[in-house]
């Protein structure tokens, strides 16, 4: 089957936006006790949470993994294949990269700790190197009910979206008047999962791009709605979390998330036909599938070169600190940018190596036949989900210190996800080869 580049662009462009969104939100000051501070820009300087626009792209990712699980989940159901098959070679295509990056960074964490690395810097550098796992979790929880969700998909169509909208706004509603935060803890599979059920709608035609009234409709009430929501209601602007701003956008996701969400996937649905334009040139195509191929490296390691240059430059005074915010503070930004893209080759360079050898390790050692304990995998999925939580809401390490129970509990929920049995499936071998199509990496 032929490739959808417009999907494997879409995945590269949220990547390359999030990635450089972080950056360059990212200010580092060097106190007068030699410890590193990092002011919080959207707080300090407000208008710049207007930025949040442009770089809270992950509607996009979620729409484009929609997409790809459509098409992979029907060829596994076509070749009579499993849903726990299914979840389980999904699970380990995420976890295998994630186990590894959080197994590193825990080693330095033990390690730093132990040698009595100061608790405030070791609590910072915890945070930044798992601000980005807020994601992990949803799309694990995502994947795993993407047999139920498509099954919903097959037989209502468009009004799956529309009904998981409607009840995320019902939740979000709660969380405003009733204070009821746990119900807003749905909304992380509402939200996010309308995107991700959107992308099921764009694989099977219901949202074409040749017929172009209902993404025009979706961008123009998206957008209506979010200026709405944010100039009439309660909402910031801000579409990335401010410390202290309430309510938040993003924790949990708003109802003026949600129709960024849906005027975002409307806007890209009406700009596929130029893209795909541009795409069919082979130096733009090389580009986007090299960068599409690393997008999961990319995403969790993005961080690291933050913590070389601060180490490098900032701990040693080396780098000018002009004001936050100021005009010579922006101008730094273009070097900042530049040697962080720099430190990121390298890093990402290092770390295909090794998830290389770790996939091929995996590969000879996995349990493809024997008796079948799916039993094993959903309490290996749950046990990961919760300790990716609890590192995404308070960091690798919140008081300086070894977190040694959520490492625990996502060694072992990781050992259960990728030593579980499962049977051997019909056209296994070309139901992994269609997947590798629809993914990059």
């Amino acid at each position: 089957m032929s490739r959808d580049r417009y999907v494997d662009f879409l995945r590269a462009w949220a990547i390359v936006l999030v990635v450089l969104g972080h950056w360059l939100i990212t200010a580092l000051l060097h106190g007068p006790g030699g410890e590193l501070t990092a002011p919080e820009l959207l707080a300090s300087v407000p208008w710049t949470q207007w930025l949040t626009l442009l770089f809270q792209i992950m509607p996009l990712f979620f729409l484009a993994g929609g997409h790809a699980a459509a098409g992979s989940w029907a060829r596994t159901r076509s070749a009579g294949g499993t849903a726990t098959g299914w979840v389980g070679r999904r699970a380990v295509r995420l976890l295998l990269p994630t186990a590894l990056y959080s197994g590193l960074v825990l080693l330095a964490v033990g390690v730093c700790s132990t040698v009595g690395v100061d608790p405030g810097t070791l609590a910072l550098v915890g945070w930044a190197m798992a601000m980005q796992f807020w994601f992990l979790p949803v799309y694990l929880l995502l994947s795993a009910l993407t047999p139920v969700l498509h099954a919903a998909h097959r037989r209502w169509g468009l009004a799956v979206p529309v009904a998981m909208g409607a009840v995320a706004l019902i939740a979000d509603a709660l969380v405003l008047t009733a204070h009821a935060a746990h119900v807003g803890l749905l909304n992380y599979v509402l939200v996010w999962g309308v995107a991700y059920q959107l992308g099921f709608c764009r694989h099977d035609g219901l949202l074409s791009e040749s017929r172009p009234l209902l993404p025009a409709a979706l961008a123009a009430g998206g957008g209506l709605a979010f200026a709405a929501l944010v100039a009439l209601g309660p909402f910031p602007i801000s579409l990335i979390l401010v410390t202290g701003q309430t309510p938040s956008n993003t924790n949990p996701p708003s109802a003026a998330m949600l129709a960024w969400a849906v005027a975002q996937v409307g806007a890209c649905l009406l700009a596929a036909p130029a893209l795909r334009r541009v795409l069919q040139r082979e130096r733009v195509w090389r580009v986007v599938r090299r960068v599409g191929g690393v997008s999961m490296t990319l995403y969790l390691w993005h961080m690291l070169p933050v913590l070389v240059v601060a180490a490098a430059f900032y701990l040693t005074g080396l780098a000018p600190e002009p004001a936050l915010g100021s005009a010579a503070w922006w101008a730094l930004r273009v070097p900042w940018l530049l040697v962080l893209g720099v430190v990121l080759v390298a890093v990402v360079s290092a770390v295909r190596q090794l998830e290389g050898g770790l996939v091929q390790w995996y590969e000879r050692i996995r349990p493809d036949v024997g008796p079948y304990r799916p039993w094993l995998l959903w309490p290996g999925l749950a046990a990961c989900a919760t300790a990716l939580s609890r590192f995404a809401t308070r960091g690798f390490t919140a008081d300086g210190r070894f977190p040694a129970l959520p490492a625990l509990g996502l060694a072992m929920g990781a050992a259960l996800v990728l030593l579980h049995r499962r049977p051997a499936e019909p056209s296994t071998t070309e139901c992994a080869q269609g997947d590798a199509l629809e993914e990059a990496a």
